[in-house]
């Protein structure tokens, strides 16, 4: 939960707030889980934020507020805390792991200093004295050798340990990265890794001056369809278009799950022309195939979906071009769906 609706849940309006969720929750048949319950707190406490306004959103298209949605939605806009919480329980492990192995090489560089100290006093007294007792002096040198092979090897040991505890915290940081930048429903990059993406895709084609492409599509009908199959048939579609999208847009390619029943590709050195070519193969691909519901064998029909890209521009920044792929979308939508549409097009049309 965020800094603000914490300090809010945990001050005097705190009740207030709290009440304020659970009637939003209860008017809209939202079941009041701790996930749901955190989502709807931001919505009640601040209403213009980033989550705020996608529920909103999403509550104005009539959008069931499923299980599945609110785990989307968590991950969207919830993942920071989760994330440094895990990044703080890593690092906290990999400060223990150093401080170890520092005091490691602390005694096994105390132990040489030792080391060499006895043979420093073994040499003096042999060069000092004609008559020394030698087995007790190489005594002494065998013991102090016997001690540094011993510290040598835990100190070996215990880095040894130590590397294969490090690349146990760099898997596990990486994995905890791509949870926060993964769709869970359609195993795509999620909304926040979206964004970030076109972002730093938008910003190296300017700076390189390449060619860079962005479409948008969509499930056409698919509120239609969730309403009369359910949200857990609409959720096989969903997974079937983004498989689908997933293969086309593999990298150097960008897919993403922008929300909902919307997807976004992002193609790297590429033009509208080859955009256009690969959302027709999309597509086709789509609605080539009959459906049918897997628990019950029924005939869903065909799917389709629809499409709007836009090339970028020189000097364009990155919601510029969301904004013109996602006109060219609404585009394909007024004109009868299953189609699509680039910007490029409507603008030499104009």
């Amino acid at each position: 939960m965020s800094g603000e609706i914490e300090t809010k849940l945990r001050g005097p309006g705190a009740y207030t707030l709290a009440r304020q969720t659970m009637d939003a929750m209860e008017a809209h048949q939202v079941w009041p889980t701790a996930v749901n319950f955190e989502l709807w707190a931001h919505y009640v406490a601040a209403p213009d934020s980033a989550l705020g306004r996608e529920i909103a959103r999403l509550l104005s298209t009539g959008e069931a507020f499923t299980d599945t949605l609110a785990d989307e939605l968590a991950a969207t806009y919830l993942p920071k805390a989760k994330l440094n919480d895990q990044i703080r329980d890593a690092g906290d492990a990999l400060t223990k792991e150093l401080d170890a192995v520092s005091r490691a090489i602390e005694t096994a560089q105390k132990s040489s200093e030792a080391y060499g100290q006895t043979l420093a006093g073994a040499s003096k007294t042999l060069t000092q004295h004609d008559s020394v007792d030698l087995k007790e002096t190489v005594s002494i040198l065998l013991e102090a050798t016997r001690r540094v092979q011993r510290e040598n090897k835990a100190l070996e040991q215990r880095l040894a340990e130590s590397t294969s505890q490090v690349t146990k915290l760099r898997e596990h940081l990486e994995q905890v990265r791509r949870d926060a930048t993964t769709d869970g429903l359609t195993n795509l990059s999620n909304r926040k890794a979206f964004d970030e993406e076109l972002e730093r895709a938008c910003a190296d084609a300017q700076a390189q001056g390449q060619r860079l492409t962005l479409a948008v599509i969509d499930i056409d009908h698919f509120k239609t369809f969730n309403d009369t199959w359910g949200h857990q048939t609409g959720d096989q579609v969903i997974r079937y278009v983004a498989s689908v999208i997933g293969r086309v847009g593999a990298p150097p390619r960008f897919a993403a799950r922008y929300g909902g029943e919307e997807f976004a590709l992002i193609f790297p050195h590429e033009s509208a022309d080859v955009a256009v070519a690969v959302l027709e193969e999309i597509r086709e691909e789509v609605s080539s195939r009959m459906l049918k519901r897997r628990s019950t064998n029924d005939d869903l029909g065909a799917i389709t979906v629809s499409a709007g890209l836009a090339e970028l521009h020189g000097g364009e920044s990155a919601h510029m071009l969301m904004e013109r792929a996602d006109s060219a979308l609404y585009v394909s939508k007024r004109s009868g769906r299953n189609r699509v549409t680039s910007a490029e097009a409507i603008a030499s049309a104009a």
